[in-house]
């Protein structure tokens, strides 16, 4: 009798495997939002309306359907921007590569019907 599990079985577990491992790892809202305090992001921001910088709605809402969109919004917070408006976002590189994602993710999983509204 063959008592080993056949080969497809194998196969199956290792793609779920794989492809857990690549999956990003679940947002830390808490820690994004304590993030994004210590380097005072909400003086230009707010997550509903627009301040000095956009909404963190309207960023999500621009760029939500990207896939890339947290790697190009990590790399602006770190890199900063500037724009045709007067305004700019300046670079944060004291951020870690990987706390720039995470902040980046929590903007990207921002709803406009859950933000807070002046």
């Amino acid at each position: 009798m063959h008592t080993h599990a056949p080969r497809w079985t194998w196969l199956v577990a290792a793609s779920l495997i794989a492809t857990a491992a690549l999956a990003p790892a679940p947002v830390a809202a808490a820690d994004a939002h304590a993030l994004m305090l210590d380097h005072k992001c909400y003086i230009c921001h707010e997550d509903g309306y627009a301040k000095a910088g956009p909404a963190f709605v309207d960023v999500a809402a621009a760029y939500g359907r990207d896939r890339r969109a947290a790697t190009y919004i990590a790399g602006v917070i770190r890199r900063g921007q500037h724009g045709s408006s007067p305004w700019h976002m300046p670079p944060h590189p004291e951020l870690t590569s990987a706390e720039a994602r995470r902040i980046a993710l929590y903007i990207l999983a921002l709803r406009p019907e859950a933000a807070a509204q002046p």
